[in-house]
This record gives structure tokens, sequence and C-alpha cells, in this order.
């Protein structure tokens, strides 16, 4: 009998966050950096930094039961770091945790990764017809790049914090 593969990336529903608001109340994360190069980071590394932080989560009971709610944010605060950060529903023994809070817009965009800055100048347009300015940007990939090269689409949903 032929076990059922189990999918690595769940299916992605763009209109749960395309063109969204999202009022944050102190929401809980857990968060890890890792080096990059002018924003590149290595594969390797990241990988091996998710799989920890998803392991301490799942030990602690802590991750999201439906795989769609788990939000994998980025943001880089320089050109050499990029901070990782996991959504949990709780305290996570062993990490860092920590807490975002304040009003968040969303578009979802598809594209290579390199796309972000273009993306990130797409959103502040976006942004502009309602007054409002990113002060900070987060970004979810929705598909590890295995499963974007398997589904033909690199989703990513850009956080954009405009308040707190």
């Amino acid at each position: 009998m032929e076990q059922a593969k189990k999918e690595c990336c769940p299916t992605f529903d763009s209109e749960k966050w395309d063109g969204k608001t999202f009022k944050w109340d102190h929401k809980k994360f857990i968060k890890a950096s890792v080096p990059t190069l002018f924003h590149i980071p290595l594969p390797p590394m990241i990988g091996k930094k998710i799989t920890k932080m998803v392991k301490l989560a799942e030990e602690a009971q802590k991750l999201a039961k439906d795989e769609e709610d788990i939000l994998l944010l980025f943001m880089d605060p320089n050109a050499f770091k990029s901070d990782i950060f996991l959504s949990v529903t709780g305290t996570v023994p062993n990490t860092k945790n920590t807490t975002l809070s304040g009003t968040f817009v969303s578009k979802v965009f598809d594209g290579p990764f390199n796309s972000v800055p273009k993306f990130m100048k797409q959103m502040d347009s976006y942004l502009d017809t309602s007054g409002e300015k990113a002060k900070n940007y987060y970004v979810h990939y929705a598909y590890c790049p295995k499963c974007a090269k398997e589904k033909g689409h690199n989703y990513m949903v850009l956080f954009a914090e405009v308040k707190d």
C-alpha cells in the first residue's frame, strides 16, 4: 500500500491575504536571525534555522494547528542580517519569544525573490492611495523554493506596518 505524499507547503489562498488590513495586538512569534550578504541569505542556513524554529514550536505544542494560519515573516534590518519571525500560539522555551503589534496592510505578489524591492515600490504606491506610509516591511513567502518551482508560482505576501 502506497503512503500518500505529505505536501511540503500548503496550497496558498491569495484572497485571504491580498489587500487586507490586520491589527495585531502582541501577536506572538519566535524570532531568529541569519546572516545575509546584501540581503541574500545562504539557503542552507535558512532551512536549518526554520527547521529548528518549527521543531521547538511543535515540541512546545505552540504551532498553529492549521498550516495555513502559520506565518513565517522575514525582515531585513540591514543588508547583512535577516530576522525570521515564526507565528506561535504561546511562549516557546529555549528560543527568543517576541510579539508584533500595530496595523499591517498586506498585498500578494508573484515573482522571483529578487523582485522584493520592486514589489515594495508597488506596495508604496498602493499605500499612497489611502494616505498610508510603510514604517517596516515583513515578507511571508507562501512556498519554499522547491514548492514554488513545482507549483509554478512564487507567491509572497508583503506586510507593511503602517501604524503602531
